[in-house]
């Protein structure tokens, strides 16, 4: 029986020891920076970026794998006789998913390319389970089954504290933007099907306290697999929030991470993200 692997993009928060375990291959995207391009990966830190996109004179752009590069990575994995499930962020983000696929037909291994339909923790809840199920020698068909009841099961909230980078990415109007700021506007959207829709909004911190209110009595609706939290910086709200999710299921490991730059560079300062998983 073929070995199967598990490869992913940048925009999978994951930590690296948890990756390195189950032998997670992660391919990194690209960010521009003030002209000068830098690879997501393990040199390039949350924090380190956060710092850099605050001085640089304008939004840093990102950017996908070249298809070779997926090409060349699925041959060297492939080139024992393994197999290999490709898992990557949601399509109407990137264009990564898309590139994988087209690098398909380049290579002679075997290889299955995952839309996730998610992002970020999101997108890890599938390529961990993945991960796991073919460390334990389970088939492609297996592996694929159980990550598509995840997907069905995921949900992914994140909270905007300023609509600035999304203006600047193109993502909502300037006059939204601006309007925003006037107000000290927070937004939470969801992300459903691929886009993310404003849910919510409010002005000042309390938008977020009350929302994590009514979240956490929909929470107690379900039997809930796995939660992630994700930040672009640690603020008093995400240490409440972890406490008050730990306290709901005090034996569930709950990580506290901060994001990819891929996601850090839309969703700005002192945003989150809180993702879920049900049976």
């Amino acid at each position: 029986m073929s070995k199967v692997k598990i490869v992913t993009d940048s925009s999978c928060t994951i930590e690296k020891s948890v990756r390195d375990d189950l032998n997670i291959t992660m391919i990194p995207l690209s960010v521009m920076i003030d002209d000068v391009v830098y690879p997501d990966d393990d040199n390039l830190s949350g924090e380190k970026f956060m710092d850099m996109m605050a001085g640089a004179k304008s939004l840093p752009k990102t950017s996908q794998p070249p298809i070779g590069y997926f090409a060349e990575l699925y041959d060297e994995l492939g080139k024992d006789g393994s197999q290999i499930i490709s898992i990557h962020m949601v399509h109407t983000l990137s264009g990564t998913v898309e590139a994988a696929r087209q690098a398909t037909f380049l290579t002679s291994s075997d290889v299955t390319v995952i839309d996730s339909g998610f992002i970020d923790q999101g997108l890890s809840f599938q390529v961990i389970r993945a991960a796991e199920m073919a460390n334990n020698g389970a088939s492609v068909e297996e592996i694929l089954a159980a990550i598509g009841k995840i997907k069905e099961n995921s949900y992914l909230f994140i909270g905007i504290s300023s609509l600035d980078n999304l203006v600047k990415g193109g993502r909502v109007s300037r006059a939204k933007g601006v309007i925003s700021n006037v107000l000290n506007m927070r937004v939470i959207m969801e992300l459903d099907n691929g886009l993310l829709t404003p849910i919510v909004k409010g002005r000042g911190k309390k938008t977020f306290t009350k929302w994590f209110e009514n979240f956490k009595d929909e929470l107690s609706k379900f039997t809930i697999r796995k939660i992630g939290i994700s930040h672009t910086g640690k603020t008093e709200f995400i240490e409440e929030a972890k406490q008050a999710l730990q306290e709901m299921f005090p034996d569930m490991e709950i990580p506290v991470l901060h994001t990819n730059p891929i996601v850090a560079t839309h969703a700005g300062k002192e945003a989150f993200a809180i993702m879920y998983y049900t049976e």
